[in-house]
């Protein structure tokens, strides 16, 4: 991995509590930040602690459809023939392989039904992992994929990308099932999850709407926005 991004400070507020954010624009190799206007003003609305489970639920969907567009931004077209009303034409629609969208449970399900309403005819794959809350190490308790993964680009989801132990755990088990071409799609990151996820999967790209600070003492990104699968389901 490339050395890390030059940071800056963001804001009065932030400066006064020390926190590093590296700047949106700054380039680190494999990694998309997604700073469309619309992506950066819903992550600042989900971040607020006073949010309620209605408007964060609704807020993480309605952004992961829009990061469920860019990150299909580059996906080849073909030319086919259709009639209009008016007339016979040459016309594009998307060659090349089929969807699978994977959320890793929880949380990702909550970035789901955006994804699916972009590209209602994607498959889905749902990973069951949780992390220990002691040793932070992703414990694997379901798993349920297409036959076909070797034929499909796989769109791995997760609003977090923390330690990057649940998203490598995931990854590992797509490419046994023979996943060739992954990408990862999340909310935030931090800068140890993505050089950890870079660096077990380093032909995996990523894409986030940000990249924060850095990771507290129990694994939690800062400044973030809390545990993502309690504040989308109102579990504590």
């Amino acid at each position: 991995m490339q050395a890390a991004p030059k940071v800056h400070l963001a804001g009065a507020a932030m400066a006064q509590r020390s926190y590093r954010v590296i700047r949106q624009g700054d380039f680190m190799e494999g990694v998309t930040v997604v700073t469309h206007p619309l992506v950066q003003h819903k992550l600042t609305l989900i971040r607020e602690k006073a949010r309620s489970t209605k408007s964060f639920r609704e807020l993480l969907n309605e952004t992961g459809m829009l990061l469920c567009y860019e990150v299909t931004r580059d996906l080849p077209l073909e030319d086919i023939e259709i009639d209009t009303p008016i007339t016979r034409m040459i016309a594009k629609q998307i060659s090349g392989k089929k969807l699978v969208f994977a959320p890793i449970l929880r949380a990702g399900v909550g970035f789901l039904q955006g994804m699916l309403d972009l590209v209602p005819s994607a498959r889905v794959a749902h990973i069951g992992l949780y992390r220990d809350p002691e040793t932070l190490v992703a414990v694997e308790y379901f798993f349920k994929a297409p036959s076909d993964l070797a034929e499909r680009l796989v769109i791995v989801v997760d609003p977090m990308l923390a330690t990057a132990n649940s998203a490598v755990a995931a990854i590992d088990r797509l490419k046994e099932r023979g996943a060739k071409e992954i990408r990862f799609v999340c909310l935030l990151a931090a800068p140890e999850g993505i050089e950890r996820l870079r660096g077990a999967h380093p032909d995996v790209p990523i894409w986030t709407a940000a990249i924060d600070s850095h990771l507290d003492e129990h694994g939690y990104i800062v400044p973030g926005l809390g545990d993502a699968g309690d504040r989308t389901y109102g579990t504590r």
